[in-house]
């Protein structure tokens, strides 16, 4: 693979804020998914920094996360300038981490070019998605474009957007062609239904909307000032102070609370013409709740799966996660299916797979309860 290692005008921000709610009882408000190791040995966010440092310098990569987090951010990252994990005073979702995001990377380099990542993917593949994301840097750093990741459909998900792609563009005049196919993004789909998911798959146009993008510092500043003028305003003024933290810090402490809450898919992604997609030819995974681990677990021979001593009779499909490093016990199921079962030093969660998501509910039902908050 032919990439231009740890270029120094090559930044990456990654975002790292999330609560992870549909992971309880194992992710909590200071320690998050992102944070957890769940598959390996080394957290998700820590295995995001991992993959993109043969092409960026750990001095340009920044984390993005919040006030609750931060220490424990900076705590797996130790070798990561301390600066460099900036933490929102409050969450305003994706487009005003963007922002930010430009900001740091503008205060360093005006010609500087940034990879906007989430901090909790699974990417088993990291030389092909190494390969489209150095291209992807390429790409924006030629051509005044935006470049979204988009991965290649394996099963007709109702649970990811979609991008419909037009026309191939052509390789780079008198160069090298990309090892990366990249096309046109045409359109930008919510959540479809089953139907509609099943005839993208069918169709060929359309990939999964991993929400990763590449764009340069001023090409997204200019897309901010056409289609967000408040938040390219705001970046403006966070940029002129990203190089002192404390500066930084109060300004955002003063100014987050009222900035639009929108996330960057609507606000620029849809309505910006300059939008290409990279075909994500690699294997990726979002984790977003307890049913999609069991596609990184061995089941046994009735298809349950997990971590820790399981004894079962007449039980399948089971998800079974014991977290506890001390005194663990066996967990015994009977005539158990389709269930998650999910055991912590201070909480059991059983719940059927297919109500998983109601896990964002009990959470927020445990938080208005003084007695339970502790437990989020």
């Amino acid at each position: 693979m032919k990439t231009s290692t740890q270029n120094p005008d090559q930044f990456v921000i990654i975002m790292a804020g999330g609560r992870g709610e549909r992971f309880w009882p194992l992710s909590r408000e200071k320690t998050p998914k992102q944070l957890l190791t769940l598959l390996g040995k080394r957290s998700f966010l820590q295995q995001a920094v991992d993959r993109v440092l043969p092409l960026v310098p750990l001095r340009n990569i920044f984390i993005i996360t919040n006030q609750a987090q931060a220490a424990a951010v900076r705590k797996q990252l130790p070798k990561l300038p301390k600066d460099n994990v900036v933490a929102e005073p409050i969450g305003r979702d994706t487009c005003a981490a963007v922002a930010l995001g430009a900001a740091l990377v503008g205060a360093r380099s005006a010609s500087g070019v940034m990879a906007v990542l989430p901090a909790d993917h699974v990417i088993p593949e990291e030389k092909k998605f190494q390969q489209v994301l150095a291209d992807a840097f390429a790409v924006a750093t030629r051509d005044k474009v935006i470049v979204t990741i988009g991965i290649k459909p394996t099963e007709p998900a109702t649970g990811y957007g979609y991008i419909r792609t037009g026309a191939k563009l052509p390789p780079p005049a008198g160069g090298v062609p990309y090892a990366t196919t990249f096309f046109k993004a045409e359109q930008f789909v919510e959540k479809p239904n089953l139907a509609t998911a099943e005839s993208y798959l069918a169709s060929g146009q359309y990939r999964w909307n991993a929400g990763m993008f590449v764009w340069s510092y001023g090409t997204v500043t200019e897309g901010l000032k056409e289609h967000q003028p408040e938040m390219y305003a705001a970046s403006q003024r966070w940029v002129k102070v990203a190089s002192q933290p404390a500066k930084l810090a109060r300004l955002l402490a003063k100014e987050y609370p009222g900035i639009t809450k929108i996330s960057i898919d609507f606000a620029l992604m849809e309505p910006a013409k300059n939008v290409v997609c990279a075909d994500g030819a690699f294997t990726w995974d979002d984790l977003g709740a307890w049913p999609a681990l069991a596609r990184h677990l061995q089941p046994d021979a009735a298809g349950n799966c997990g971590v820790g001593e399981i004894i079962h009779v007449d039980a399948a499909r089971n998800i079974v996660f014991d977290a506890r490093k001390k005194n663990r016990t066996p967990i015994t199921l009977v005539g158990l299916a389709d269930t998650i079962v999910v055991q912590t030093d201070d909480a059991v969660l059983i719940a059927t797979k297919n109500e998983a998501q109601k896990i964002k509910d009990l959470v927020k039902k445990l938080g208005a309860d003084k007695r339970l908050k502790k437990l989020i």
